[in-house]
């Protein structure tokens, strides 16, 4: 069972999405109070406060979060707590779709149809004075402590790491690493792009970062080895659906053999059958061949 694990001012808080340690929201003690990092989906807000509560604060103690981008799982709980009275930090091409949530809330309606509202919750707009953009490089200090954006497109062109003293806040660019398995990049449409992710994961590794964040899940302290694995597993997921395309047929029909892959990949690492479960339940496999599928027809076009 996955815990609120704590490495310095950062603690990680299990929402509890589906099972244990798979989704996580960050809790980081700065002089000016309590701020947090992602906010999970809308669906997860009573576990979120629980989280909050049990750390000894009030949702309306936090006055300030920061989600890496504004896919469902990582911000969609964001408007919940601007209305408690937090200022939201997001990158400026993801900033006009809290203000406007429609685009957003249509593509995830487009892909989960029907059980749209029991994974994700609701989806409402956040006013535009409780939204501050953040630029590439910017600071945002708290008293003694700073959060310094990276804008890292690659999963998602809205994309920002934060760095935080020796940690990084890597969110989806940074990879899904499952306990101690290996690190699996996430390919969902629209926005993926393999050179820029390349460039992010320099960029990352730059600030060479003591521990990683993944929202998915926890606090690892293992950072070269991180992006080695996650360097690895983008071309040798990437290059097999390359591959699919080159055979011919429909996207539809990969996914199952997609998913076999993915089990014997993960496998290969000694994971057990729940643990696999785990990678699928953070990284629907579906999504990764949608992704992946129209980032190559997109290049080769």
């Amino acid at each position: 069972m996955a815990e609120n694990v704590s490495q310095g001012p950062v603690t990680v808080l299990d929402l509890h999405f589906q099972t244990t340690g798979t989704v996580g929201s960050f809790l980081v003690r700065t002089p000016e109070g309590p701020v947090l990092v992602e906010t999970g989906p809308e669906s997860l807000f009573s576990a979120l406060e629980t989280a909050v509560n049990d750390q000894g604060f009030a949702l309306e103690d936090i006055r300030h979060v920061f989600i890496t981008h504004i896919h469902l799982d990582h911000g969609g709980a964001a408007w919940r707590l601007a209305r408690h009275g937090a200022q939201v930090y997001v990158h400026p091409a993801g900033a006009r779709h809290l203000v406007d949530p429609g685009k957003l809330l249509g593509s995830a309606r487009r892909i989960y149809g029907e059980d749209m509202e029991r994974l994700w919750g609701r989806l409402e707009p956040i006013a535009p004075e409780r939204i501050t953009p953040l630029e590439d490089g910017q600071l945002v200090r708290f008293g003694s402590m700073g959060f310094v954006a990276i804008h890292t497109p690659g999963h998602a062109i809205h994309h920002i790491t934060y760095r935080l003293e020796d940690g990084l806040f890597t969110g989806d660019v940074g990879g899904i690493r499952i306990g101690q398995g290996p690190v699996i990049p996430p390919f969902p449409p629209p926005d993926i792009d393999l050179e820029a992710w390349a460039d992010s994961i320099a960029r990352m590794r730059a600030a060479a970062p003591t521990y990683i964040y993944p929202t998915h899940f926890g606090i690892k302290g293992d950072g070269a080895a991180h992006f080695d694995s996650l360097e690895e597993n983008i071309r040798r997921i990437a290059a097999w659906v390359r591959d699919q395309l080159d055979e011919g047929g429909t996207v539809e029909g990969m996914v199952p053999r997609f998913q076999a892959f993915m089990h014997d990949l993960l496998a290969e690492h000694g994971l057990s059958e729940s643990a696999i479960q785990d990678y699928e339940i953070a990284d629907p496999a579906f999504m990764s061949v949608y992704g992946l599928a129209r980032y190559w027809r997109k290049r080769e076009s």
